[in-house]
């Protein structure tokens, strides 16, 4: 299977070489057919501790790293 590949925005960075990204997505409403933006907080592996709240992200899918982190930072991306 693929991995999945988010992007999104980092929220906090308070955690020794983890971040929290918040990840946005836009969905329709099944009866008012409005579009919706959801947004979820994911824990990611970063193991420069380089990166700075409000950077935009890629991470990836992988091995379960702790009991909260599946996914890692591939890299910052330029918007």
């Amino acid at each position: 299977m693929p991995r999945r590949v988010l992007i999104g925005t980092v929220v906090s960075n308070k955690m020794e070489k983890s971040v929290t990204v918040q990840v946005d997505r836009r969905v329709k409403h099944p009866l008012y057919k409005k579009f919706m933006t959801q947004s979820k907080k994911i824990a990611a592996h970063d193991e420069t501790n380089t990166l700075e709240i409000g950077d935009q992200v890629r991470i990836r899918e992988c091995r379960p790293i702790s009991k909260s982190k599946r996914f890692e930072v591939i890299e910052k991306v330029d918007a």
